[in-house]
């Protein structure tokens, strides 16, 4: 039963009710006075208990989490990292699989020199590959498609070899790309409007695409070469389509040797078009089967003909159901340039006949011929090939098996299908659809232990862990960061959450992984590579702004050594580059011990799910300076330390300069990496100019701003702001 009070009541008893707090207050806020004051007995002996014993504040102490293997090293540790010293300047754009000298000693028949040959163990470098003189950071795209800061690539051979081609100028302290080339006399926009016209539509339908470099696979003929002038048309400047393609969704892979035109790759990259150095000569193409669009050839002078067709055979391998072959040069028109190319008419004809004999064998249709051009398409599976003749067929295994594996005169045999008039392999999905749609590779079972759950889970982590780097580092898709690597990409989620037209990532499938998933990425429309990290990448130093590795360290652990996969990192990153790393926290602090010695300094990041979990990410950027040996703190915000390296160049000179809060490159007008970040981050750029030294200002620590389950960091950013005029 409720009891009604009347009012009289109710004030006097509220009335006392206050006073009573009141008083508490007043007297816990002279308690507490007392004891902050130092005159409480409590105090008094506790200070007399520190005197006696002689307690203080302990330096060095650790705040890593113990896990494991009793490897872990404490901030402090007496124990001295082994010491990277940097490489003498002739190593600036060292490749160590394509290293020119070692090249020469095998055999030039079908390009095996120009294949890879790694160094053994005792003859890999063990020092920092150093930038070359006044290098500078690379401007963002769609600006780097056609401007190259001049001291990034400093060669001018190019512009001699192809003046006539309107391929490449020399203007000021940057090269500028016009648009021509060897096979574009009217400039890559008109060739590019040429394939459109014939079958490169705005649907979506092409997404990934192969440029295939030069390659003579016959003994060098250099007189040849010299009086055809295919010293300067051996490729048509590689990555100048890809760079256009782009404009269609369509993401390119390009390669071509380092030979007489090693600075092809390198520029290539340097405009951030996806490109490796390899050729086609006796080893397989490192992709998997099925896995592009449309393969392209312009005056390659790869001879597809030779070797019984083997050439055609690979590209076969590597085409989809229903992909394009595009040759143009020669031998396309025969008839009209064969005197040109100083060529006998007959030869060229009889290398024509042999190309369209091949291509019916392998149950190719030629679909288009249009000036230089000629367009073939795979048929989409065997039942609409009807012709009477068919190729000798590849044994069971040997489409997937590529990893320095011998080509064969074989044809791959489609997949199995149940419907007779489908496209072996799954119908194709427009971009960007596919990226997230079921591939017909998981959808039919081909993957074993890897289901549409799995898939779809897979997609949803990777969404979560991105959000998470790009809360910690917001330049991520600013467009600061172009060329991505992914070291271990698995299902090729990472590069899907971090889709952008800003970026491309280069999806590297381990030769050691326990699952080849690289089929699946690009039928999901993106790009990758198989590779073994115990040996270096094919790709020249600095071509990198991001490097991603999940769980490599633990993948090649017993392996081979953690430091030459590190070395190798830190060859092809990028100065003002980053890294992230996700492992166990074990292999972690292994790799912390190493890196201590490369001029690195890291902290490990708990899980997005939390402390708990035994994962942890690493993550640093690379710092690279003229003749400079900066010293750098650790700047640390929400338990997250972003670090530095301490790098040293070998120039004459430099300077740094800042204008007010407008950071550009005086000489190029470009704006520099610090002026892509957030202010978010709190950023500090110094004036620096030779030889004095400067130390960042302190982070201001109470600026950490929570987003989801991490917090963001500040970090002071530095550049090299000029070019040097010499």
């Amino acid at each position: 039963m409720a009891i009604k009070r009347n009012s009289g009541q109710l004030r006097t008893r509220s009335s006392a009710s206050i006073l009573r707090v009141l008083g508490l207050c007043c007297f816990f806020y002279i308690l507490g006075a007392w004891q902050r004051s130092g005159f409480g007995k409590g105090d008094k002996i506790a200070s007399a208990i520190t005197k006696q014993t002689g307690c203080g504040v302990l330096l060095n102490l650790n705040y890593e989490t113990h896990h494991g293997d009793g490897v872990m090293m404490a901030v402090g540790s007496d124990t001295a990292a082994k010491e990277f010293p940097p490489c003498d300047e002739k190593y600036i754009d060292y490749t160590p699989c394509h290293d020119q000298m070692r090249a020469m000693t095998f055999p030039r028949d079908n390009m095996v020199c120009r294949e890879r040959h790694c160094p053994p163990q005792e003859e890999k470098l063990q020092c920092l590959i150093p930038a070359p003189r006044g290098y500078a950071t690379p401007f963002p795209w769609p600006k780097s498609r056609d401007y190259v800061p001049f001291a990034n690539v400093p060669y001018r051979s190019l512009m001699v070899e192809k003046a006539l081609q309107n391929w490449i100028r020399h203007e000021g302290n940057v090269f500028r790309f016009p648009g021509g080339g060897t096979q574009f006399p009217q400039g890559v926009s008109e060739y590019f409007n040429q394939l459109t016209s014939l079958f490169l539509t705005d649907n979506g339908m092409v997404r990934t695409a192969l440029d295939t470099g030069c390659g003579i696979s016959k003994p060098f003929d250099f007189k040849m070469l010299r009086d055809s002038k295919a010293t300067s048309n051996a490729i048509m400047g590689v990555g100048s389509l890809g760079a256009y393609l782009f404009e269609k969704n369509v993401i390119t892979m390009s390669f071509a040797p380092r030979d007489s035109h090693e600075e092809h790759v390198q520029f290539a990259l340097e405009r951030g078009v996806p490109a490796f150095i390899g050729v086609l000569g006796t080893i397989k193409m490192p992709f998997p089967s099925r896995a592009f669009d449309m393969i392209h050839c312009s005056r390659c002078l790869i001879p597809w003909s030779a070797n019984d067709g083997m050439y055609m055979m690979e590209v076969d391998r590597v085409l989809r159901p229903g992909g394009y072959w595009v040759l143009s040069g020669p031998p396309i028109k025969r008839r009209m340039h064969y005197q040109a190319w100083k060529r006998p008419r007959e030869e060229i004809e009889e290398e024509q006949r042999k190309i369209e004999k091949i291509a019916e064998l392998l149950c190719w249709e030629k679909e288009h011929e249009m000036g230089d051009i000629s367009v073939w398409r795979k048929r989409k599976n065997y039942e609409t090939c009807r012709q009477q003749d068919k190729p000798t067929l590849c044994e069971s295994g040997y489409a997937e098996d590529v990893w320095y594996k011998k080509m064969e005169a074989c044809a791959t045999p489609y997949p199995e299908q149940t419907e007779l008039e489908g496209v072996a392999n799954g119908e194709w999905k427009p971009y960007p659809d596919r990226i997230n749609a079921i591939p017909f590779g998981i959808s039919s079972g081909s993957v074993p232990g890897v289901s549409v759950d799995m898939y779809q889970e897979d997609f949803r982590i990777w969404e979560k862990h991105v959000k998470s780097y790009k809360s910690i580092n917001n330049i991520i898709d600013s467009g600061r960061f172009r060329n991505i690597m992914d070291m271990n990409a698995g299902l090729g989620s990472f590069a899907a959450a971090l889709e952008s037209p800003k970026l491309w990532v280069m999806n590297v499938m381990p030769t050691v992984a326990e699952k080849d998933t690289l089929g699946i990425i690009y039928e999901r429309g993106f790009i990758g590579i198989y590779h073994d990290w115990c040996e270096a990448f094919s790709t020249y130093p600095r071509t990198y702004d991001l490097i991603h590795a999940n769980g490599i360290f633990s993948l090649y652990m017993n392996k081979c050594k953690a430091e030459d996969i590190l070395l190798e990192m830190d060859r092809i990153l990028r100065p003002e580059g980053s890294v992230i790393i996700r492992d166990q926290v074990n292999v972690l602090n292994k790799v912390k011990k190493i890196v201590g010695g490369m001029r690195w300094n890291i902290r490990m990041v708990d899980h997005e799910n939390g402390p708990l979990v035994s994962e942890k990410r690493v993550g640093w950027v690379l710092e690279q300076f003229s003749r400079l040996d900066m010293i750098i703190r650790f700047l640390e915000a929400g338990g997250y330390l972003l670090s530095y390296k301490t790098w040293i160049s070998r120039v004459t000179r430099h300077s740094f300069i800042m204008e007010g809060d407008k950071r550009k490159n005086p000489s190029t007008g470009e704006s520099s990496f610090s002026s892509y970040v957030s202010t978010v981050e709190d950023i500090s750029v110094h004036k620096l100019a030779e030889p004095t030294i400067h130390t960042p200002t302190q982070l201001d620590q109470n600026k950490i701003i929570e987003e989801g389950e991490i917090n963001v960091f500040g970090a002071e950013k530095y550049f090299n702001k000029k070019l040097d005029d010499d």
